[in-house]
């Protein structure tokens, strides 16, 4: 490994440097407590301009993003720009700018490749046909711990309910996003810009089971499907070793003893996400900037017991129907309607917020 970075979690960089040996250490949170005597050999990186500095210092082959958040764009940014490969779990910069990380793969003779499961899963089903017969994507959810919930008791939802994902194990914010189903409205995002698909060839399934993790209908009337145990491990080692596929120690999946898949459609006033997500791409620019924006300071704002769970996506429809249609072409244009839509957001949360009801919420957390 030739890089390895962390945000404010510097205590646990020993470990990793002892387990994966990198060449550089990056360290982005300002605040990182730093013990510089155990890091001793190890080029260190921080401060604003760390990750920056840092990819410029190193030789690499595939850059993988795994980090949370539109703190995400920069480094795939800088390393498409140079010619390399991403393989990214980070949504949120093919959300904010998508059709500019595409170009810039194109123009620097290089590629995306995914490590979210369901568009994994998309890109291993594609090998079964031409880019001309894809009819449709089904992109499967998993509906979240809300998915029987009547919709009346939304209002009462607490944090540990929403961090009670029925299969998968997740950091906080993309489990939040799961509740409100969010993340599913960013992956049709994601889709559109991995796939150069339109997004009405885009169609979200609940698949409660996590089983299918996607799949790909043809014009033939075939649905191709991509199944396998919820294992993250299987999506990260197929873009790790793409396009081979080697011997794995995660469990594989029994037909005969995984009983019944079920299928259905989810409820769209259960979870308006869904369509504010198509809105903003269809509306392009900064709209799904500052959806992007508006949900992370609205899930951070929830977590730390200020506001409630229906205000993420209250908050997130504010502030598509504030933003204004501009050209964005760079990432100072993204940054800037970044930062505007997290200003009004926490005015907006602020405004629309019983923080002492919510605080007292939050202590069974």
């Amino acid at each position: 490994m030739e890089l390895l970075s962390v945000h404010s979690r510097a205590d646990t960089l020993p470990l990793w440097i002892r387990e994966f040996s990198p060449s550089v250490v990056c360290i982005t949170s300002p605040d990182a407590d730093i013990d510089m005597h155990s890091l001793q050999g190890t080029r260190v990186y921080s401060g604003a301009h760390a990750m920056r500095d840092a990819l410029s210092a190193c030789e690499y082959d595939l850059l993988v993003n795994g980090i949370v958040g539109a703190a995400g764009l920069e480094p795939s940014w800088l390393a498409l720009e140079s010619g390399h490969r991403v393989a990214t779990a980070n949504k949120e910069s093919l959300v904010i700018a998508g059709e500019l990380l595409v170009d810039l793969a194109r123009q620097n003779n290089t590629e995306i490749l995914p490590i979210d499961s369901e568009h994994s899963a998309i890109w291993q089903c594609l090998r079964s046909g031409a880019d001309s017969e894809v009819e449709k994507i089904w992109l499967t959810a998993s509906g979240g711990p809300f998915r029987n919930r009547p919709l009346n008791t939304f209002d009462q939802i607490t944090i540990a309910e929403a961090l009670g994902h029925p299969t998968w194990k997740m950091g906080d914010k993309i489990t939040v996003d799961s509740a409100t189903m969010m993340n599913k409205g960013f992956e049709i995002i994601e889709a559109r810009w991995l796939f150069d698909v339109s997004p009405d060839q885009i169609e979200v399934v609940i698949q409660p089971e996590s089983i299918v993790h996607s799949a790909v209908a043809f014009r033939d009337g075939s649905v191709i499907a991509q199944m396998g145990v919820p294992d993250m491990r299987h999506p990260i080692q197929y873009a790790l070793l793409h396009p081979d596929r080697l011997q794995t120690k995660v469990q594989s999946l029994n037909l005969v003893s995984m009983g019944s898949l079920h299928f259905e459609a989810p409820d769209p006033l259960k979870f308006p996400a869904l369509e504010l997500a198509r809105q903003a791409l269809d509306m392009g620019g900064p709209y799904p900037v500052a959806l992007n924006a508006a949900n992370e300071v609205a899930v951070n704002s929830f977590l730390n017991g200020q506001s409630g769970f229906l205000q993420i996506v209250d908050c997130a429809r504010a502030e598509l129907e504030r933003v204004n249609q501009q050209p964005l072409t760079s990432l100072d244009d993204i940054y800037e309607v970044d930062r505007s839509t997290r200003e009004s957001a926490t005015r907006w949360l602020a405004n629309h917020s019983d923080a002492a009801l919510y605080a007292a919420g939050a202590e069974g957390r």
